[in-house]
């Protein structure tokens, strides 16, 4: 509390100068210093010192690919995760050996033989064998859950710096249930619910609450009409690491050796009236379609962190700032709302209100789940999946969270000044959601508590 007092005193100085005419009126004590609690409606999470903060320095993914007939189809995943693990080193000039530890989100593959590939990958990528990983599994969080659990461990003080990623090779590992399943399930309601086909709960959604097949064929329009440009922009090269891979002619045999460095699932020409020709997927009387739902993708993608000490230290420039990180319980039969419910939570966790968020990527698991969430929170189209979503990049589901950090922190830097808050959620399969709150990287100083209330001329909102 005394540092936080300081600090408000530095800049009390500079607001109320001897020469200044704003407050030529007031006694010189209208201005003070006042007890700033971290907690309601706080100007924003502040509950380390700005040298402790858990800072983003790079953040890159693979171009994403459609499953079985994409730039990917003949990859094997190790060789997919490894161009990123390799970039966010490379790129920052950062000895591999310094990493903590790298935590992969993954979904569909057998967990042992996974992580196996993981492992192998960080070698190819030219980790040394001191360098520990793993993989964790949160359904189509998974990628973002790295994220988190790597901000985590570094809070913890388990290590400065670590590496967060995502990956998922639908070609290789599509989604099945294996084994047979409990007979118990069947005295649970909820359980039962679990094992609903994922276009079934989007269908749940859509009947529940009112979503129509216009809405979401709009938004799957719109998906495709906004990636299109950004891809035309070359908005996403600064996020995406070429990969060099083969494809083989399914014909012929015949390998071709290729780079593939642009999501290939992107359909500029996308419109209403094809996409209300599409017949329906899971019910023959639904609205779900193929074309307003994500496509089944391949890609990777891994997020640098480290302590913002650390990174000063080394001299990087630091790209995010990881601020907060929730996930909840929904409904199974309902799992696309999880958003609706997430992401209020992460935004109260850090002290903010929906309207300071400037830029949201919200994954676009089916439309009918999208247009939902975007309508029960309110949130202003303009601001949510500005280059487009999953409907059109594509969803491999542990990759995504790490797509979308990528995306999102490549976006805010871009806008600059106009862009200081971002929010990434997604639903997650058997009935959650998780989200996280960024701040762009170059809008934070050591005296951020500070904000002038124009009412009491406080600091902070939180002022007592």
């Amino acid at each position: 509390m005394e540092k936080a007092m300081n600090r408000q005193k530095v800049l009390l100085h500079h607001l109320n100068p001897s020469s200044s005419s704003l407050y030529a009126n007031e006694s010189s004590s209208s201005l003070s210093a006042s007890a700033c609690l971290a907690g309601d409606s706080a100007a924003y999470h502040r509950t380390s010192a700005f040298g402790d903060d858990v800072v983003i320095v790079a953040a890159y993914r693979t171009a994403l690919c459609k499953a079985k007939r994409g730039g990917f189809k003949d990859t094997h995943a190790d060789d997919l995760l490894a161009p990123v693990l390799k970039a966010v080193v490379e790129r920052t000039n950062l000895n591999p050996s310094e990493v903590g530890d790298i935590i992969v989100g993954t979904v569909l593959a057998p967990g042992s033989q996974r992580a196996t590939e993981c492992r192998m990958a960080a070698f190819y990528a030219g980790f040394p064998e001191t360098v520990p990983i793993r993989t964790v599994n949160r359904q189509c969080s998974s990628g973002l859950q790295a994220v988190a659990d790597v901000a985590a461990a570094i809070k913890a003080g388990f290590y400065d710096i670590g590496i967060g990623a995502g990956l998922e090779s639908m070609t290789a590992n599509p989604m099945a249930w294996e084994g047979s399943v409990n007979p118990k399930v069947e005295l649970f309601e909820q359980a039962q619910n679990c094992l609903l086909p994922m276009g079934i709960t989007s269908e749940n959604v859509a009947q529940r609450f009112g979503v129509s097949r216009k809405e979401q064929d709009q938004a799957a329009v719109e998906s495709h009409r906004r990636a299109a440009a950004a891809t035309a922009a070359g908005r996403f090269k600064d996020e995406i690491v070429p990969v060099s891979t083969k494809i083989v002619d399914p014909k012929t045999g015949e390998e071709k050796s290729v780079t593939i460095s642009v999501d290939d699932g992107i359909r500029p020409n996308a419109s209403l009236a094809d996409l209300a020709k599409l017949k329906t997927v899971f019910k023959r009387d639904g609205t779900t379609t193929a074309g307003n739902s994500s496509q089944v993708t391949d890609g990777a993608g891994a997020v640098l962190l480290m302590k913002r000490s650390v990174a000063i230290q080394k001299g990087l420039p630091i790209l995010g700032v990881f601020r907060t990180f929730t996930a909840v319980g929904v409904d199974p039969a309902v799992m696309g709302i999880g958003p609706a419910a997430a992401i209020p939570v992460a935004v109260k966790a850090a002290g903010l209100e929906l309207d300071d968020i400037d830029l949201f990527e919200i994954n676009e698991a089916f439309a009918s789940q999208f247009v939902y969430c975007r309508n029960k929170l309110g949130l202003d189209p303009a601001k949510i999946n500005v280059n487009g979503g999953a409907m059109a990049i594509g969803h491999p589901l542990g990759a995504t969270g790490a797509r979308c950090v990528a995306t999102l922190l490549h976006e805010m830097k871009r806008r600059g000044k106009d862009s200081r808050f971002g929010v990434i959620s997604m639903c997650i399969g058997s009935g959650m959601g998780a989200a996280a709150v960024f701040e762009r990287g170059d809008s934070v100083d050591e005296l951020r508590n500070a904000r002038k209330v124009e009412a009491n001329l406080f600091l902070s909102k939180d002022a007592k």
